[in-house]
Order: structure tokens, then C-alpha cells, then sequence
């Protein structure tokens, strides 16, 4: 069972989802990054690593290519983080695929399937 984070783990967490987020925005002219969404950033306890999970408008189709682009501005983000904020260290990035948006839609279409399919059994039951 994983450890939870602790409160510096989670304000390290936040100031860089924050800065991140940010750079994408405005400093990041990679095409391949142009609808990246970072949807959370978790630390590990000595602060050495960033875990970015990260997701697009496009959904997993573009997924390797995204990761790529990640990737290879990794360098150029740790040096605009240690730019902008104070920390001690400025973790190693790891970019990964968030997929807990398509989980959610293939979970919420099964449900909405069983659903009709108790509606149209409920209906043809009674006179």
C-alpha cells in the first residue's frame, strides 16, 4: 500500500502542476503538444521525481506521439521551473498517459446501456 503524500509532497505537487501547466501555455511551440492537459503531477517522498499525468483533446490515438513531445521538452521545462520557483531540487520529469477520462466513458456507456436495457425489460413487462 502506497504511503500518503505528505503536505510538502502536495504543495510541491501543486506549484509544479501549476508551472507546467503554465509553460505548456506559453512556452512550448512543439505542434504535437497543442491540446495537453495536465491533469494531476504527484512527487515522490524525496522530492527527485515528478510523475506528470498528462491527457489530450485528441485522447489516446496521438498518446505515444504526445509523450514524445513531453519527452524531449523535458530539459527545456526543468530549467523554466528551476527559473520560477525555489526549490532545493527540481525533480526529474516522467510524463505519463492519464487514461481515467476514457475509463470513466466506457464505464459510464456500460452503465447507460444497463439502464436501457432495464428500462426496455421494465417496460415490456407491464400490461
Amino acid at each position: 500500500m502506497a504511503k500518503p503524500m505528505t503536505r510538502r509532497q502536495k504543495r510541491v505537487s501543486e506549484l509544479l502542476r501549476r508551472e507546467i501547466c503554465y509553460l505548456l501555455k506559453t512556452k512550448i511551440k512543439d505542434p504535437r503538444l497543442g491540446f495537453v492537459t495536465v491533469t494531476d503531477v504527484e512527487v515522490s517522498f524525496d522530492l527527485k521525481d515528478a510523475y506528470v499525468y498528462v491527457s489530450a483533446l485528441e485522447g489516446a490515438e496521438r498518446k505515444e506521439e504526445i509523450l514524445e513531445g513531453l519527452n524531449s521538452a523535458s530539459g527545456f521545462l526543468r530549467r523554466q521551473i528551476a527559473e520560477a520557483l525555489r526549490l532545493k531540487f527540481i525533480p526529474r520529469l516522467k510524463f505519463l498517459w492519464d487514461d481515467s477520462l476514457e475509463r470513466g466513458q466506457r464505464i459510464e456507456k456500460i452503465l447507460r446501456k444497463l439502464a436501457e436495457e432495464r428500462n426496455e425489460r421494465g417496460d415490456s413487462e407491464s400490461p
